[in-house]
């Protein structure tokens, strides 16, 4: 499968249109609405490498910026503002016409499950998570998880077993009294999915998009 190239489109929101890039390769069969994270925006190494990623397992993206990426800023807006963009985003989304899921890296995955929690996203099938923020590094806490409770549709927590803001110990537990989550480990990998030596030259996108892509078949109905 040939992936597609980034598309550049706005997305409507009240302080003024957010970008976003839409890859769409032809045989697409799902379309994943995919947040970044607190450091970084869409046009990130690993951003770009996963949509490349999921454009090859048939699964589409739009990466967008959230407010205050788009704007230059460093610090996120708060919660409310985050959750309104997810929602834009998604809302963007739907008319492609694509089964949806949603979710992102980090913060944006939060974000868009806080989102959810509060009123379910309209369109969207499941959420997935790539490297789930439960707490702050060196900060060992499970507060962030509690909206997690309040959904009803698939999540898919895709983490590895070195991530400091999210130690395995805390998240297992988590997850198993969540009766609709899915764990997927990336062996090795810190919570930028960085990997030790060993793992050196391994596709780790193609692994975490390959994830996704079989939870999808097994989790969700088309």
């Amino acid at each position: 499968m040939t992936a597609a190239q980034d598309q550049a489109i706005e997305i409507p929101f009240a302080g003024g249109p957010l970008p976003g890039l839409l890859r769409q390769p032809a045989a697409a069969r799902w379309l994943y609405v995919f947040a970044h994270g607190a450091g970084a925006g869409m046009r990130h190494a690993f951003m770009a490498a996963m949509a490349e990623a999921f454009a090859t397992h048939g699964i589409a993206t739009l990466r967008y910026e959230l407010p205050f990426m788009a704007r230059g800023g460093r610090r996120p807006d708060p919660p409310a503002v985050c959750e309104a963009a997810v929602r834009a985003a998604c809302g963007v989304a739907m008319p492609i016409g694509l089964p949806m899921i949603a979710g992102g890296k980090s913060m944006g995955g939060r974000m868009t499950s806080q989102a959810q929690a509060h009123a379910p996203l309209e369109g969207v099938r499941g959420l997935v998570f790539l490297g789930f923020p439960l707490h702050l590094a060196k900060k060992p806490a499970t507060t962030r998880a509690v909206h997690l409770a309040e959904i009803r549709v698939p999540m898919l927590f895709v983490q590895g077993p070195r991530d400091a803001l999210a130690e395995p110990a805390l998240l297992a537990p988590v997850l198993a009294a969540l009766p609709t989550a899915t764990y997927a480990e990336i062996d090795g990998a810190d919570h930028g999915f960085a990997v030790p030596a060993r793992r050196r030259g391994d596709d780790i996108p193609d692994e975490i998009a390959g994830h996704v892509a079989r939870w999808i078949a097994a989790a969700i109905r088309d």
